[in-house]
């Protein structure tokens, strides 16, 4: 074939032509995608695109008809903090901490189900993108971000699987500072048209008024002031703004020094609704005990958002925080109270505070986060059926009187 000026600018046609005649022979049978699957859909620990777990990933905020039961999401916000730096890097380190967790072995023993292939939907929704220059454009990211998160309904794959636990979905953070507790709190505000109670597992109160950080150039009377919004003052700014349920929170894992010569930290604490749980109560009543002083306090219908701050673990045994605060609780005894209370009817949480660039070459921290989540991830999906089966009973026990 002689080439010519026309048969050169017919090339691209004749190419799309070509390919579009190719594409439209390409029917591939769903037995050669399952083999396809089989063979390729999986990864190792040490492969894959790092999502939690290996969950998929689908960027939920740009796309409203992603549909979740449970979604990860990440907060990467660190510029409310009072000391050390970084956790902006957090959710990052998170999900590289859980790369071990997979589906195909994430059975949980002692909960008698794997979390990852229950009722639930469980997606990663990747992170919030977050400006790191100015808190009150970032508080208002957040803020609206988990607004649009809380407004999804069911999947159809809890709908079919009959739980119907769920009237909303459920939204787990990975921080970031500790002060992505505001906007959280005020989309469950919003979402269930009433406050909520707060289990907050810390080694501080976080319930601090921002004036005792002590500064001449803000105006102490002024609860608008930008500088108010950090992380030892969050809860405080919730309770202003009528978030959190008072007489139902609780504090658990305290030993941070107070502020001043005397107790008046812990006296607005109380006035603000909180029972606290130091860490030395551990001693005297064992995890049993802080089970029971935490549930006893809450009970299992009460809404809770569940709010860990990893520094209520000793720094010795997760050390990238950004307020190390010595003899906290080990891993082992805080996971083991967080099994203790997965009866709470928890419809949101976080796992906050963790500044990877202080953590040790093994990864301590970030393993011991991405653990902490997969504890509260089984818990809300054992919830789920634990509430569905005390459904069914009921209904049982209403037709049997009829």
């Amino acid at each position: 074939m002689r080439w010519n000026k026309a048969s050169l600018l017919a090339l691209p046609a004749i190419a799309s032509a070509h390919g579009a005649h190719h594409h439209h022979q390409e029917v591939f049978s769903q037995d050669h995608l399952d083999e396809l699957e089989q063979k390729w859909g999986t990864d190792w620990g040490f492969s894959g695109i790092s999502t939690y777990a290996h969950l998929p990933h689908t960027r939920c905020l740009t796309n409203p008809e992603a549909a979740y039961d449970i979604a990860i999401l990440g907060a990467p916000f660190d510029t409310a903090v009072s000391y050390r730096p970084g956790a902006r890097f957090g959710p990052r380190a998170i999900r590289s901490g859980s790369a071990r967790q997979t589906s195909f072995r994430g059975y949980n023993a002692r909960a008698g189900l794997n979390p990852f292939t229950s009722w639930a939907s469980i997606v990663d929704c990747g992170d919030i993108p977050i400006t790191p220059f100015d808190n009150a454009l970032a508080l208002r990211q957040m803020s609206e971000a988990y607004l649009e998160l809380a407004g999804r309904g069911p999947t159809q794959r809890s709908i079919q699987s009959g739980v119907k636990y769920l009237s909303k979905p459920k939204v787990i953070t990975l921080g970031g500072d500790h002060s992505v507790a505001l906007p959280a709190l005020r989309a469950l505000n919003k979402a269930y048209g009433h406050p909520i109670t707060v289990v907050h597992f810390d080694a501080h109160l976080d319930t601090w008024h921002p004036a005792k950080y002590p500064s001449a150039w803000i105006d102490s009377e002024d609860p608008t002031t930008q500088s108010f919004l950090n992380h030892g003052s969050m809860f405080w700014l919730a309770s202003i703004e009528g978030l959190v349920a008072n007489g139902s929170s609780v504090h658990a894992g305290l030993r941070t020094r107070l502020s001043g010569d005397d107790e008046a930290d812990y006296e607005e604490d109380t006035q603000q609704g909180w029972m606290r749980i130091s860490t030395d109560d551990i001693d005297d009543v064992g995890t049993k005990g802080i089970v029971e002083s935490i549930m006893e306090r809450v009970g299992t219908e009460t809404p809770v958002y569940l709010s860990i701050d990893i520094d209520v673990i000793d720094p010795g045994l997760a050390p990238a925080t950004g307020t190390p605060e010595p003899g906290g609780w080990s891993t082992r005894e805080l996971i083991r109270i967080l099994r203790g209370i997965e009866g709470l009817n928890v419809v949101g949480a976080d796992i906050v505070e963790v500044s990877p660039a202080y953590d040790s070459s093994a990864e301590i921290t970030s393993i011991a986060a991405a653990q902490i989540v997969y504890e509260v991830l089984t818990s809300i999906v054992r919830k789920g059926l634990t509430e569905q089966a005390r459904i069914e009973s009921v209904k049982s026990s209403d037709k049997d009187e009829l």
